[in-house]
Order: structure tokens, then sequence, then C-alpha cells
């Protein structure tokens, strides 16, 4: 065999081994990346479920005739504000995800006030229709921290795959760039002050 032949082999077998990184590289990039897709939409159908349980839960606190109506439009004007903040998951930019995080997390507050000036009123805190309806709250909100989690997970896996050797490389090739998961909210690593 010539030496030009084994040149010609051994730059076909380069391009070969090449060409098979590459697709492996790409096809594993793009299963993470609708990986990340999908948990972004469990993501965003657990916050939406929240959302719809907002307003039974508005109008069963109504109910209380003295209730405090301030604390009640701040609930309604945090969801409104959360379900008008729309995210493309395929455009899941760190501003974009901040941005969604501060209104579910204005939501997140309201909720929390009103569910704690609830206390003072023991016949609402009586009626089996706003119990229901908070134990609903309480278990959405357990799942919106799953969904979170698994969501972060997926981009860790996503972005280790599109960071390492070879598939940094194909990933930049090809537009795949890193994503960015929820946050702490500023301020969480404080523990909240309890008085009596």
């Amino acid at each position: 065999m010539s030496t030009k032949n084994l040149t010609l082999i051994v730059i076909a077998a380069l391009v070969l081994l090449l060409g098979g990184c590459g697709c492996n590289g790409y096809n594993g990039l793009v299963k993470l990346d609708e990986t990340v897709k999908n948990a972004w939409a469990n993501v965003e159908s657990d916050y939406q479920r929240r959302s719809d349980l907002i307003p039974n839960l508005v109008n069963t606190v109504k109910g209380e005739a003295n209730f405090e109506q301030t604390t009640l439009q701040n609930v309604i004007s945090a969801r409104a504000s959360a379900t008008q903040v729309k995210l493309d998951a395929n455009d899941l930019s760190p501003e974009k995800i901040q941005q969604y995080q501060a209104a579910q997390g204005q939501l997140t507050q309201a909720l929390g006030k009103l569910l704690m000036v609830t206390e003072n009123y023991p016949n609402l805190r009586a009626n089996d229709a706003f119990r229901g309806l908070q134990a609903q709250l309480e278990g959405t909100e357990n799942r919106i921290k799953v969904a979170r989690n698994d969501f972060n997970a997926a981009v860790a896996a996503y972005n280790i795959k599109a960071r390492t050797f070879p598939n940094n490389i194909f990933a930049g090739m090809f537009g795949f760039k890193t994503k960015e998961g929820f946050k702490a909210e500023a301020g969480s690593e404080k523990a909240p002050e309890v008085k009596f």
C-alpha cells in the first residue's frame, strides 16, 4: 500500500470519526434541549394550576363580609401580572426567566399574605371550601417546587453536555447555548423574622 493510499485512509477514518462524534453530540444536545423544554412546560403547567385555583380561593374569601379588600385586590393584581408574563421554551434567557420568576414571586407573596390574614377569620378557616382550596394550593406549591427542581436538573444535564469536549465544539457550531435555571429569590437566604 502506498503512502498516498494510507494517507487517504487515515483522512477518511478521521472524517468518519469526527462525523460520528458530531452526529452523536448533536443528537444528544437535541435530546437534552427537548428535555429542558418539557421540564419548562411542566413548570408552566404547575404555575397555571395555581393561577386557576386563585379565583375560587378569592371568591370563597369574599364571602367573609368584612375581609380586607386590599389583600384580595393585591392577590388579583399579582395573578394578572403573573399570567401576562409568557416565556417561549426556545428562548429561556436568564433575563426572561428572572422576569417570570419575579412575577410569580409577587403572586406567592400576595397569596402568603392572604393566607396569613385569614387566620383572623375563624368562620373562614372553618369553611370546608376554603380549607379544600387551601390544601390544593399547598399541594400545588409543592408541585411547583418539584417541577422547578426537575427543570434545573434538566438544564444542568444539558449544560454539562454542551460544555464538555468535544460536544462544546459542536454546540458552538450548531447554536446550542448554555441555559439558566431557577435561582433563589433575592433575600431568601435570610430567615424570616417571627414576632409574637
